[in-house]
């Protein structure tokens, strides 16, 4: 099962980096992606990338202050979050498929369990 880690408390402005595992799975051949979903609102997709080719997706909300990233021989995804904003406040998590497409209509439509894998979160608190 996919962990994602490093959320935590950080004052708006401030950076974090949140990591994600992705054992059992060569991140060449899978597509990735990064959910949040932020306290009585639904989930929503923030960030895809497709390690064997580079492609990547970002939401409207988070373009040009997130950055997805992997590690693929060992097996990791990243998330780097700039600027935070209180908006950003939320429990973010990892996800895999084999799909690019697949991914990148899951993250419009905020539909992460209709990935093959995703999993336990990580809670990112961004104070005012």
């Amino acid at each position: 099962q996919l962990q994602a880690y490093g959320g935590g408390l950080v004052q708006a402005g401030g950076s974090l980096r949140l990591s994600c595992a992705v054992p059992g799975a060569s991140l060449y051949n899978h597509v990735t992606g990064w959910f949040r979903q932020a306290p009585g609102k639904e989930r929503e997709g923030v960030a895809c990338l497709s390690s064997g080719d580079g492609s990547r997706w970002y939401s409207t909300s988070v373009k040009g202050r997130f950055t997805i990233s992997s590690d693929a021989a060992n097996g990791m995804v990243y998330l780097q979050m700039d600027d935070l904003k209180p908006g950003d406040t939320a429990v973010y998590y990892c996800a895999v498929d084999s799909s690019w497409p697949n991914m990148v209509v899951a993250a419009r439509e905020g539909k992460p369990d209709d990935l093959h894998y995703w999993g336990k979160g990580t809670l990112v608190t961004v104070s005012s």
